[in-house]
C-alpha cells in the first residue's frame, strides 16, 4: 500500500466474543508505523456498516475501508462498496471469519495488523440470494435453521455454535425441492444446500474445498443428513478439506440457481439468519469487489 494514504476502519464491537479494550490503540499505532492516516467508525446497529461503507466509497477519500468484525460485518461493508472502485480489507474479530480465513488473512489480531501494509488486491466475486448480497457462503436448510437461532440466547462463539448444532441436529429433517442450476434440473434430497463463493463457513469448516472467489462460479454443495455413527469421519473430511470425497455430499458448479419449495425454508446470508421463504434465485456477480489480501496470497 502507498504511504500517507487515508484508511477507514468500521468496527463492530459486538462481533465474536465481544469488544476488547486496546483494539483502537493497536490499530492507530500500526497505522503510524505504516504512514497511514486512519479514521475509525463504530457501528451502532445492524445495517449501519453498510451506510458507513457506502459513504466512504462515494467520498473516494479512503485508500482502503477495513471491516473490523466477523462475517456479518464483512458482508455489510461489502454491500456498501460492491461494484465501486473502493478497496476493502478485513481485520477478523468474529466467531467464524470464513472469508478472512479463505483469503489467508491472519486470525491473530497483531499479525492481521501487519497485513494492512500489503499492496496485493484481487477482484473477487460476490453473489446474490434473492437480491441480498453474499460474499462468503450462504445456505438453505439446517444451517439456515441454526443461524436463525444462533446468538439469541447470547451464547456466541465456536462452542456455543457447536452445542446448538448438536441440540438441533436430531430434530431437523431432510427436504426436497425443485432445483435448477444453469437451467439443468436436479432432484437431490438435502439436509443443507450451501452456496459457496469461498471454501468455508468459518473455523476451517470447508463446505466446498475447491471453491474460489475469483473464478466467476459458485460451488453448490448438497449435503445429506449424516448418520450419527458416521459423524466423526464426516467432520474429519470437513476440517481437512476432503468433503467432496464424502458419500453424503454432491457439489455442482453454477452461475445461476433457482429453487422452489412447498413450504418456507430457513436460510442464511453469510451466517446471518433470514426470514424463511419458498422461492430462491441465486446469481454470481463476477469481479464485483476489490479486496486487499496478504502479499503472499496468489490463489483466491
Amino acid at each position: 500500500m502507498d504511504e500517507n494514504k487515508k484508511v477507514l476502519f468500521i468496527i463492530n464491537k459486538y462481533s465474536g466474543a465481544g469488544y476488547q479494550s486496546g483494539v483502537e490503540g493497536r490499530i492507530l499505532a500500526r497505522c503510524a508505523e505504516l504512514n497511514l492516516e486512519p479514521s475509525i467508525e463504530f457501528t451502532q446497529g445492524r445495517g449501519h456498516a453498510i451506510e458507513l461503507a457506502r459513504q466512504a466509497a462515494i467520498s473516494k477519500q479512503f485508500e482502503v475501508v477495513f471491516a473490523v468484525g466477523g462475517d456479518g460485518t464483512v458482508n455489510e461493508v461489502a454491500q456498501g462498496i460492491a461494484t465501486t472502485q473502493q478497496i476493502m480489507g478485513i481485520l477478523p474479530k468474529g466467531s467464524g471469519n470464513g472469508l478472512a480465513r479463505h483469503l489467508g488473512i491472519p486470525m491473530n489480531f497483531k499479525r492481521s495488523l501487519d497485513y494492512m501494509g500489503s499492496t496485493s488486491i484481487v477482484s473477487m466475486d460476490s453473489f446474490t440470494v434473492n437480491d441480498h448480497l453474499s460474499v462468503n457462503v450462504s445456505g438453505i436448510g439446517f444451517d439456515g435453521h441454526v443461524a436463525n437461532l444462533f446468538g439469541k440466547n447470547g451464547n456466541r462463539g465456536f462452542w456455543g455454535y457447536s452445542k446448538l448444532v448438536l441440540k438441533e441436529f436430531f430434530r431437523y429433517q431432510e427436504f426436497n425441492g425443485k432445483i435448477l442450476i444453469d437451467d439443468h434440473p436436479y432432484d437431490l434430497p438435502a439436509f443443507i444446500i450451501a452456496f459457496a463463493n469461498s471454501s468455508q463457513f468459518g473455523n476451517n469448516t470447508r463446505i466446498a474445498p475447491q471453491a474460489s472467489v475469483c473464478d466467476g462460479i459458485l460451488d453448490v454443495s448438497f449435503i445429506r443428513k449424516v448418520p450419527v455413527y458416521q459423524a466423526l469421519g464426516f467432520a474429519g473430511k470437513m476440517f481437512t478439506g476432503q468433503l467432496e470425497h464424502s458419500a453424503y455430499v454432491i457439489i455442482k458448479p453454477g452461475k445461476r440457481i433457482s429453487l422452489s419449495f412447498d413450504t418456507p425454508m430457513p436460510y442464511h446470508i453469510d451466517g446471518e439468519g433470514m426470514e424463511p421463504t419458498r422461492d430462491f434465485i441465486i446469481q454470481i456477480k463476477p469481479t464485483s469487489i476489490r479486496m486487499l489480501v496478504p502479499t503472499h496470497v496468489r490463489d483466491c
